[in-house]
């Protein structure tokens, strides 16, 4: 290092410089960090000796240097000075760094950044590590109080003239240190030359070996997902090679939101790239000026980036993170425009991701996966989960069984998975946890048979459609259809639940009020929405009543039979895409479209109970309440037709009557809850009447 004296005869002397040389074992630092820093050091001492010789050749030629109020005013003998001719440096520039390479040549590497516009960078970074050179660059800057280094400092410490058009076109906004958002030249309403320098912060961060992202971005970037899961690995191993071969910008399109996601994670870590997940937040996001910091951040830390969800209108995002030096990859459900960037990048669709995934969650448990009585392959098919819910999920079913005390079980994970499937269906549907099973089903062998039925194509749709192609063609979808068919009471709504509890999924009931609009068009809109939440959700969607919107198609005598036989193609055309699990019931099958019926996977038929039916009815709802000793249901049972929802209805009247005397039901309250179900039907009484 160097101790100068401006001038013998100033009686001046500058400051001299002690920087602490970095220390083995300091904090966390590596060895490698050490090195990198002691670099910095040696370059920073470099240009020190080259501000050395420029101060010096200064007070040699300047009159005024040892007037102590020089840079505050301007003396005439300084003024006269100043118009005498120039004198050229005598000591030129500094020469090239030939040490060990540091963060700073790496840097210069990763940016394509020239000699020169590492020394301009460097210079401009010098304050913000040495305060000696502030107080040295006021004094070249003939000005105390400019204490960061100028166009016209930077370019003499470089040894270029101040009216090169090369060297000047290095601070041009465009030029490549400031677009990469590696100096900022400030003050643009300065003269040219006596604009200030500055190196952002996160820059100075970064070559001091501190990558904590910078601050503007901070709930933008979260972490990336975990690399296990339940994806397509030809694929992912393809993409892997294109981005360790170079640079690449993907957009990969997703079949259900979340799956492209999975494959991009999966990929950069195959291919041994770090990545930056970065999540626009909201359509009033300042991209502008996140963006450039995005892609400044990337190239700092040598590492991919990786965007999802896409915004709205993902042209501006595209065009601004397109470069031919960073990867980037998208990962969204809409098709990609060519409007949105002139530069295509290469477009994938993401491989639907498999449910089920037993090894993942098999890893993510731990031994809890071994537990007693847990079918881990059956509690977990259902669930189209990505390596990282997978984890959460796993996580938060261990937590439910520490806090019950008890070992993992299926109730566990199933509500551990409903709670990483949320969704937006709640605006437009109303859900139900399923607390029910197969033992709160009173049904002929037939039915029952089919609700299985129903369940195990839903665990095996992927193998079947999927594996062996069945559902190949046509644009169709890997979703499952019912129909439930049957008169009022008569448990379609219940096997609906009974479907979902089997299946460990949430039931979402369809409210027909929020869909269907008198203004053309907004009810296929309503539909729309719905279809696309559930085919991003884990859930089993329900039409209550669905011959209000699945009706048969008329013939066409004016606009309304036009515009609801539109509603009528369009379900048809969505069905027939649709990913998820959904349930019709309707009391009147007649009124389906034949059309809808051929794209159903079943039809159940849901007949009225008979009278050994009806009789397991009424003792399967008495089950939990209290009734007196001679209570029997046989004769209700034989004498009241009743469907099973009006029996429930029979024995809940039957039962307030029962704790409004503060007693125990009685037959004769059963006979009574009966009567009322027929007089709410307007039908005849046994007993009453003409009966």
């Amino acid at each position: 290092m160097s101790t100068y004296t401006s001038t013998e005869s100033s009686g001046e002397t500058a400051p001299t410089a002690h920087p602490t040389a970095p220390s083995a074992g300091h904090g966390a630092a590596t060895a490698a960090e050490d090195a990198d820093l002691g670099a910095l050091l040696v370059r920073l001492s470099q240009l020190r000796e080259n501000v050395v010789r420029l101060v010096d050749h200064r007070a040699a030629v300047d009159p005024t240097a040892t007037d102590p109020l020089r840079g505050l005013y301007l003396s005439e003998e300084a003024v006269r000075h100043l118009l005498r001719p120039p004198s050229p440096d005598p000591a030129g520039p500094a020469p090239a760094y030939d040490g060990p390479e540091d963060r700073l040549a790496r840097l210069a590497e990763r940016f394509g950044l020239t000699g020169l516009d590492v020394r301009i960078l460097l210079i401009a970074l010098a304050p913000d590590l040495d305060r000696t050179f502030e107080s040295l660059y006021g004094y070249l800057n003939d000005d105390v109080s400019r204490r960061r280094a100028t166009v016209g400092l930077a370019l003499d410490l470089c040894g270029l003239p101040a009216h090169h058009p090369g060297a000047r076109a290095r601070f041009h906004p465009s030029a490549l240190l400031c677009t990469l958002g590696l100096l900022v030249v400030e003050e643009p309403e300065r003269p040219f030359l006596s604009r200030s320098l500055r190196v952002p912060g996160r820059v100075v961060a970064h070559l001091l070996g501190d990558d904590t992202p910078d601050a503007a971005l901070t709930g933008h970037l979260r972490p990336l997902a975990a690399a296990s899961g339940p994806y397509d690995e030809g694929f992912t191993r393809r993409l892997a090679d294109r981005l360790g071969s170079r640079p690449a910008v993907v957009h990969l399109r997703e079949h259900r939101e979340g799956d492209g996601l999975v494959y991009a994670a999966a990929a950069v870590r195959a291919a041994g790239v770090e990545a930056l997940h970065f999540t626009p937040t909201a359509a009033k996001d300042p991209l502008p000026d996140l963006l450039p910091r995005l892609l400044r951040e990337a190239r700092l830390r040598d590492c991919a980036i990786v965007v999802s969800p896409l915004p709205e209108q993902p042209g501006p995002l595209l065009r601004a993170l397109t470069s031919a030096d960073v990867p980037v990859l998208y990962a969204g459900t809409r098709p990609y425009d060519p409007q949105w960037c002139e530069r295509d990048p290469l477009v994938l669709d993401a491989p639907r991701l498999r449910a089920g995934a037993v090894d993942v969650w098999s890893a993510a448990l731990g031994p809890a996966a071994d537990g007693p009585g847990l079918d881990l392959a059956a509690t977990v098919a259902p669930y189209r989960l990505g390596g990282e819910r997978i984890g959460r999920a796993a996580r938060a079913a261990l937590d439910l069984a520490a806090f019950d005390g008890t070992p993992v079980t299926a109730a566990h994970l199933r509500l551990a998975a409903r709670q990483q499937t949320t969704s937006g269906l709640e605006r437009h549907a109303r859900r139900i946890r399923p607390e029910v099973g197969w033992d709160d089903l009173v049904l002929p062998d037939k039915p029952l048979g089919q609700l299985h039925e129903l369940a195990l194509r839903a665990r095996h749709r992927d193998q079947v459609l999927g594996d062996w192609r069945l559902s190949a063609g046509g644009g169709r979808g890997h979703g499952v259809l019912g129909l439930f068919a049957g008169e009022s009471g008569t448990g379609k709504t219940l096997s609906a639940e009974v479907v979902a509890a089997e299946l460990g999924l949430d039931l979402y009931v369809v409210q027909l009020s929020s869909i269907v609009d008198k203004y053309v068009g907004e009810t296929e809109k309503n539909l729309e929405r719905i279809f696309t939440e559930a085919d991003r959700t884990d859930a089993v969607l329900l039409f209550d009543e669905a011959d209000a919107v699945f009706g048969k198609r008329s013939e066409v005598k004016d606009s309304h039979d036009k515009h609801a036989n539109m509603e009528s193609a369009y379900l048809l055309q969505r069905l027939e895409s649709f990913e998820g699990i959904a349930l019709l019931t309707t009391n009147l099958r007649a009124n389906i479209d034949e059309a809808f019926t051929r794209r159903l996977d079943l039809v159940v038929d849901f007949p009225f109970p008979d009278a050994g039916q009806r009789l397991a009815l009424w003792r399967h709802s008495l089950a939990s309440v209290p009734c007196a000793d001679d209570t029997e249901p046989a004769a209700v049972a034989r004498d009241f037709e009743l469907a099973g929802g009006s029996i429930r209805s029979a024995v809940v009247t039957a039962a307030y009557a029962a704790a409004g005397r503060a007693g125990q039901v009685t037959t004769a309250d059963l006979r009574e809850g009966a009567e009322r179900e027929y007089r709410k039907a307007g039908r005849l009484v046994p007993g009453e009447g003409n009966w």
